[in-house]
């Protein structure tokens, strides 16, 4: 399945022209606009997650994808209890477990990223659900820039292993500021990496 990114002014995902080796898959996404996507490019996105979960014998429940439909209209990371908040507006009788189960079912087909470094997720901007080792938060506006790099994950790993460590789990988070918030604080007179 291609890389399913929504369309909207600008791409928010760029592949790397890196080539690979061995049966690697090297790329780098990079989200280049933080801005709320489009109504057109949220469903776009969700006709391709549904076609997705089809494939893998799965259901794009109305549920999840209006939860997933929250997430990609937000376009950076939100707390499971804003998704809820927002569930409410449209199903009144919405709970907890509710949103849970759907964003357990949207971490499972890889649709999904959960950024426990602020307990919140983000969508997933390539559903094809390839490795993304690096995700960097924005501790400002909760953005997120996901990539890959067969490089740097590998200098990565070989540095914790020298520590006697493993990467567990998929990806590494990195804090961060975006370069709207480093503008917004440097406008303001402030430090950006506070």
């Amino acid at each position: 399945m291609p890389n399913a990114t929504p369309s909207h002014s600008k791409p928010a995902v760029e592949p790397s022209v890196a080539g690979t080796a061995g049966g690697e898959h090297a790329h780098a996404h990079h989200h280049d606009d933080a801005s709320p996507l489009s109504p057109a490019a949220v469903e776009a996105a969700l006709e391709l997650a549904d076609a997705y979960c089809s494939e893998r014998g799965e259901r794009l429940t109305p549920i999840r994808r209006k939860v997933f439909g929250l997430l990609l209209a937000s376009n950076r990371a939100t707390k499971a209890y804003t998704l809820l908040d927002e569930m409410r507006k449209v199903h009144a009788g919405s709970a907890p477990p509710t949103v849970y189960r759907a964003l357990d079912f949207l971490l499972e087909m890889g649709l999904v990223h959960k950024i426990e470094s602020i307990n919140a997720f983000a969508a997933c901007h390539d559903v094809t659900h390839c490795r993304h080792g690096l995700l960097v938060v924005c501790q400002h506006c909760g953005k997120i820039a996901e990539f890959h790099d067969d490089a740097i994950e590998r200098a990565l790993a070989e540095s914790i292993a020298r520590v006697g460590y493993a990467i567990a789990g998929d990806a590494a988070e990195i804090k961060g500021v975006c370069a709207a918030c480093q503008a917004r604080a440097a406008a303001n007179g402030e430090a950006p990496t506070r």
